[in-house]
């Protein structure tokens, strides 16, 4: 214990003996301002948020993923017009025995669904034979053929809707939460790139920082192993300088590793048109954007908070669910009601067969049919229905609880993000102050109440405290990217929105 005390007390001896010329040498010693690690060299090319975002929007497999929702969305229109396609059929029954013929028999339809339930039907027979059904006869004076034109239409179950008209309804609200769901995929792969870029703009510029302390650090052992080497500096001059000297470049060579680590992150996230990954170049760095300090004030908020209720992409998601729910409760009350369906057909009207026109009476040559069928107990009717009913109600509560939750998300991020700036602030004050210790210790070599240690102390602090600027700054950035995240704001508020494409 002994020994350490007295190696302790040469040491400080030795510190507070340094040679007045060694104080004069540092007191030629540079200081480098925040605002000096910004200032890029000619070789390095910049990359700004906006930029990165863009690349990101071009080529990013999850953004392609993201807009195939909406070609599906447009194959699910497609799919749901397809109950609307006029369909033609045809049946041709022939038998021949024993050099008779039994029957001949050819039917063919023209279908043409529309959107009101009155479907138009052209029909055409001809029909022959020895054994032919009655029903199926048809005179030689037409030469056995006969043309009808009719309509059918429900005037119980599916009057009011069923079930294309249905799935049409529910395909179009499809095409709006597929662009819901796309707008959520795509802000989440921005959320994370933009964390991900301000890490990388923190390690670079803390890299920067880092890089210039070694530089002090190495002019001043560089000094004072001059002065050593003539005499007119203790060895434990150097032996302190070369101490800050070795832990500023492991300091400066951790935050290279680290630079580096999050500029490979930075590039999972860059794809080029061939979709192949993209790495960084060596010489790509990240730089402030126009409106780095630009803090959300209260009415942003306010227009924030009111975006998020009307189209945050999972809100727009469980409202078009509520609407497609809705349309399935329709359709299922719609199936309480009995089914009873009327067919009316004209005999060869209006015109006869041969293509001529043909006059024709409502009364004569026609045909008629009435379906009608009803379940007693519509015991699976109800059950659908009240099943319906409990899906809404869920759905109703999830959009509640939803709506809560990203209000008070909004709330929570701003009121960090301005907490955040004014610590920033306070930090930036540190900064300068502790930019004025150094220049006041400097200034008090000239009276000889100061030293090595004494000035390499108060370089270590205002690295430090400029260190954490950078990272309160990079944090701060990563808020305002999260604050429209939160919001629902499509494409983080960025101008990436693509040209439109015309359905089909």
């Amino acid at each position: 214990m002994m020994r350490r005390t007295i190696i302790f007390s040469l040491i400080c001896f030795f510190l507070s003996a340094t040679p007045i010329h060694v104080m004069a040498q540092l007191e030629t010693m540079q200081i480098y301002r925040i605002d000096s690690i910004y200032v890029l060299p000619d070789s390095a090319q910049p990359l700004p948020l906006e930029d990165f975002f863009a690349l990101i929007f071009a080529n990013h497999p999850i953004v392609k993923q993201a807009d195939l929702l909406q070609e599906n969305a447009r194959q699910e229109i497609r799919l749901a017009r397809g109950a609307f396609d006029p369909k033609i059929e045809a049946n041709w029954n022939v038998k021949q025995f024993k050099e008779t013929e039994y029957y001949n028999i050819l039917n063919s339809q023209l279908k043409v669904p529309v959107w009101f339930p009155i479907d138009p039907k052209l029909s055409f027979d001809q029909n022959r034979g020895e054994y032919l059904n009655p029903e199926r006869f048809i005179s030689d004076q037409t030469d056995f053929q006969q043309f009808s034109a009719g309509v059918s239409l429900p005037v119980g179950r599916g009057l009011f809707i069923d079930q294309r008209r249905a799935t049409m309804k529910q395909a179009e609200l499809f095409v709006d939460m597929a662009d819901a769901e796309r707008v959520k995929m795509i802000n989440k792969i921005l959320l994370t790139s933009a964390k991900d870029y301000w890490e990388w703009y923190f390690a670079y510029y803390d890299y920067k920082l880092l890089a210039q302390s070694v530089e002090i650090a190495q002019e001043i052992f560089d000094r004072v192993r001059m002065d050593y080497q003539f005499g007119e500096a203790a060895v434990i001059d150097t032996v302190q300088a070369n101490i800050t000297l070795q832990n500023r470049m492991i300091d400066m060579q951790q935050v290279q590793i680290r630079f580096i680590q999050t500029g490979l992150r930075l590039s999972n996230h860059l794809w080029n048109e061939e979709l192949q990954p993209v790495v960084l170049s060596d010489n790509m760095v990240p730089i402030q954007s126009e409106n780095f300090q630009l803090v959300p004030d209260r009415e942003t908020l306010d227009i924030l908070r009111e975006q998020a209720e009307n189209n945050h992409p999972e809100l727009r998601k469980l409202e078009l669910k509520r609407g497609q729910l809705e349309i399935e409760n329709r359709l299922n009350r719609e199936n309480l009601k009995p089914r009873l369906d009327l067919n009316y057909n004209l005999i060869n009207a209006p015109i006869s067969p041969n293509g001529e026109d043909a006059q024709f009476l409502w009364t004569d040559n026609y045909k008629f049919g009435l379906d009608f069928s009803f379940p007693l107990f519509l015991r699976k009717e109800r059950a659908k229905v009240a099943k319906t009913e409990i899906k809404i109600q869920d759905t109703e509560y999830s959009l509640m609880m939803r709506r809560r939750e990203i209000q008070n998300e909004i709330l929570a991020v701003y009121t960090e993000i301005t907490n955040t700036f004014t610590i920033v602030q306070q930090q930036l004050q540190a900064v300068n102050n502790y930019e004025r210790l150094l220049e006041a210790e400097l200034f008090n070599l000239e009276s000889g109440e100061s030293d090595l240690f004494k000035i390499n102390f108060q370089q270590d602090k205002l690295i430090e405290s400029q260190s954490k600027l950078l990272k309160m700054q990079a944090n701060f950035q990563k808020l305002k990217a999260t604050l429209y995240w939160a919001a629902g704001i499509p494409y983080l508020n960025y101008d990436l929105e693509p040209e439109t494409v015309d359905e089909e």
